[in-house]
């Protein structure tokens, strides 16, 4: 019988019990469907964004906050839309593919 092949974090482990305790945390939760994961990230990106609105806000209102946490703001929203913009072309792209094989 062969054992099975543990991730890298886990090879320290001497117990193969904590071995596989130390891969628990690398599966996939149960339950998630992929249209779920992709709608999560929608609301992330937009949640994002909102917060980077309202700290523009609250900079031109009061000079409480600093403009380096607004500017900082700015850049995770725009760096979560681009990695949205290129989910959802990877997403088309692959859409594309499939409808081009021939059955």
């Amino acid at each position: 019988m062969t054992s099975p092949i543990l991730p890298v974090a886990a090879i320290g482990a001497s117990d193969p019990a904590l071995a596989r305790s130390a891969a628990a945390p690398l599966a996939a939760p149960h339950g998630t469907s992929f249209s779920q994961m992709i709608v999560g990230g929608i609301d992330h990106v937009s949640q994002q964004a909102a917060q980077a609105d309202a700290k523009i806000a609250a900079f031109a209102l009061d000079d409480s906050i600093a403009p380096h946490e607004v500017i900082f703001a700015i850049e995770q929203a725009r760096h979560s839309l681009e990695m949205m913009l290129q989910v959802r072309t990877r997403l088309v792209e692959g859409f594309q593919e499939i409808m081009r094989m021939q059955l």
